[in-house]
């Protein structure tokens, strides 16, 4: 009986230490990358956890500037877009995002924000094509889809003359 009682503990410490581990950290949900590691990488993220987003955007840009495998990060390239979008640079934004998908298809974080993105330009449909690729990779209604749900219905509610007329 013990012996189970250990052997159970220790598969729940096993998975509890993979899930801590930098390499298990997504840059907004969907893919995972050794980023984490990256001082550029992680000061680009405490900016935009502070606001900055400017600043953010010039670390990561370097960031994904300094090595070949970083312009393949696709947590880093959603991050780019993440900032470029609270700066108020869309164009930026979704060429950032557009470079996350290419990589990770699967990336729920890229989807959720370029249909945030979408929703800032007006364009629902867009914006809802995200929202229905984020509910086929989600099993069971994850966050992101579950916040860009709420944008759209959001969106929606505040554009229902605009919308309705169509």
């Amino acid at each position: 009986m013990k012996a189970r009682t250990i052997a159970r503990l220790c598969c729940v410490l096993s998975i509890a230490a993979f899930a801590a581990s930098p390499a298990f950290a997504s840059g907004g949900g969907g893919s995972t990358a050794v980023s984490t590691v990256d001082p550029q990488y992680t000061q680009g993220v405490a900016e935009i956890d502070a606001g900055h987003f400017t600043q953010a955007a010039a670390l990561l840009e370097s960031y994904v500037a300094s090595d070949p495998a970083h312009a393949q990060d696709a947590n880093a390239q959603n991050w780019l877009g993440y900032a470029y979008r609270k700066s108020g640079n869309l164009d930026a934004a979704f060429l950032h995002y557009d470079k996350a998908l290419a990589i990770d298809p699967r990336h729920r974080g890229a989807h959720e924000y370029m249909g945030e993105a979408y929703l800032m330009t007006g364009n629902l449909a867009q914006a809802e094509e995200h929202l229905k690729a984020l509910d086929q990779l989600c099993f069971t209604p994850c966050k992101e889809y579950s916040q860009l749900k709420r944008e759209v219905a959001d969106w929606k509610a505040a554009h229902a003359a605009t919308v309705g007329s169509k």
